[in-house]
Parts: structure tokens; sequence; C-alpha cells
């Protein structure tokens, strides 16, 4: 019998899953979005997209900018009672609009 594969966009059938009308390319300004550090940002994975992508489980939650490692961002992320680190690319993150 074969075994499951177990990779990283399993069972993400309705998860990553666009509107028909969104689908195809992206438009340049959400590739080439700039972040600071400090900016709040909410983690919304692109389907069409897989370099720079996070586990499903990171997908709807917010986090910080810590910083920038080559051409991704590096997010600390509150998951569960853990803070976690991750290296993210920018179309994958949208920016929140915080009240500073």
């Amino acid at each position: 019998m074969p075994v499951r594969s177990k990779g990283l966009r399993s069972k993400t059938r309705h998860l990553l899953l666009k509107d028909p009308r969104k689908r195809g390319t992206l438009p340049p300004n959400r590739v080439l979005q700039q972040f600071q550090a400090g900016d709040t940002v909410a983690i919304k994975l692109e389907p069409s997209q897989h370099g720079g992508m996070t586990h499903k489980r990171f997908q709807g939650l917010t986090g910080t900018v810590a910083g920038k490692q080559g051409d991704a961002f590096v997010i600390d992320v509150l998951h569960g009672d853990m803070r976690k680190t991750l290296v993210v690319r920018a179309e994958h993150l949208l920016p929140i609009n915080s009240s500073k």
C-alpha cells in the first residue's frame, strides 16, 4: 500500500485556495513591498509562490518585523505560548496599519 505524502503543503486544499478571479501572476508591488523593523504584518500565504513560504500552521498569524535576511524578512510570531522566528518573503506578508 502506498504511503501518504506528508510535505509542507499537505492538507491545504482549501487553506491555499485562491479566488478564480485573482489567479495568475502577482502585481509587482506585492513582491517588492518593503517593511521596517518594528512593523506589524499579517502572514497570508500566496499559493502561487512557493519560495519563502512558511509552514501552513502560521497562516493568518500576525507578527512584528525583526529585520531582513537577504530578500526575505525575519518575523517574530507568538505561536501558542512560544515565540517563533520565521523567515518569510514579502509576497506572503500584508502590512497591518497600527495606531502609533
